[in-house]
């Protein structure tokens, strides 16, 4: 008789831990993930550690951090994972009604809370028993890594070059607007391009060294620059910051709509034709195929094309 192995016990949900917990490197946010109870996860853990012979991840500082060991078995786990959902997905069809799928989405948060706020009530009306994860688009986060992983399913970005590997939807248009406080000097009335540049702006923080917004390169290639004062890390910070000086914002003609309607701001249309700023959904080849995921896509491009 051939002697036993304890690989023999390694089944698609232990792989599934295993691949939330070096993706989230902590057990309370693999849990989350997998819509599983924190025990079920620490117990699936002491297997997975008993089936290696390794202790997979230990605590650091900062939570978990994963062996060596664990660090070498996220790929051939992640291929793995990535075959069997081709073998089952033309097997199993997708109900959303009865679905339990955690959904992850990460957006710039520059994003319409409004748009967003529909996007959930549409997922709660025709999947109630899901969940949605909507993640920030941080300054050091690899967004493209995390769509291959699978720690995301989908992220709405309006970069000017998008990954080409990755998979693209677009969802809309949208405009450049100036905002400012309402009793700012060039508030109510017509902008020049000498008002506009040598105002002092406020700017977005580039996400990475070097990298130019849409609104830099435009002007770069028009041979104009802009007077910015300032870079702020979160647009959501950038409204009540207009309050109290005498700066302007340059962004989406939506997010500045919202915070007029809630704040004593105002919006100026800028002197320079700059180009619309395309939104649009980017996903992975590994997700393509699947039909949960392409049911979210699709909410997604339904919601943000008639927004």
């Amino acid at each position: 008789m051939r002697p036993s192995s304890k690989w023999e016990s390694l089944d698609v949900p232990l792989l599934q831990v295993l691949h939330a917990l070096l993706i989230e490197k902590s057990v309370s946010n693999a849990a989350r993930r997998l819509n599983q109870s924190q025990p079920a996860v620490s117990t699936s853990l002491r297997k997975l550690r008993e089936i290696t012979g390794d202790q997979l991840l230990v605590r650091s500082r900062n939570g978990m951090t994963p062996t060596e060991r664990g660090l070498a078995l996220l790929e051939p786990v992640t291929h793995v994972l990535n075959q069997i959902e081709k073998i089952g997905v033309q097997q199993v069809h997708f109900d959303p009604a009865q679905s339990r799928q955690v959904f992850n989405l990460a957006t710039p948060d520059y994003l319409s809370a409004i748009d967003l706020g529909e996007v959930i009530r549409r997922i709660r009306v025709e999947a109630p028993h899901t969940t949605i994860m909507i993640h920030s688009l941080g300054h050091d986060f690899d967004y493209a890594q995390a769509l291959e992983s699978g720690m995301l399913d989908a992220v709405i970005a309006n970069w000017p070059q998008p990954p080409e590997h990755l998979r693209l939807a677009p969802l809309f248009d949208d405009e450049v607007v100036c905002l400012m406080r309402k009793s700012h000097p060039l508030a109510n009335k017509p902008l020049t391009l000498d008002d506009y540049l040598s105002a002092e702006h406020l700017a977005p923080t580039p996400y990475t060294v070097g990298q130019r917004g849409v609104i830099d390169l435009h002007l770069a290639k028009e041979r104009l620059k802009r007077n910015i004062v300032a870079y702020v890390p979160y647009f959501s910070m950038v409204p009540y910051m207009l309050l109290q000086m005498n700066a302007v914002f340059s962004l989406p003609r939506s997010f500045a709509k919202h915070y007029c309607s809630l704040m004593p701001l105002t919006i100026s249309e800028i002197p320079i034709d700059f180009p619309k700023i395309p939104f649009y959904v980017l996903w992975h080849e590994r997700s393509h195929h699947s039909e949960e995921y392409r049911w979210f896509r699709e909410l997604l491009v339904s919601v943000f094309r008639h927004h």
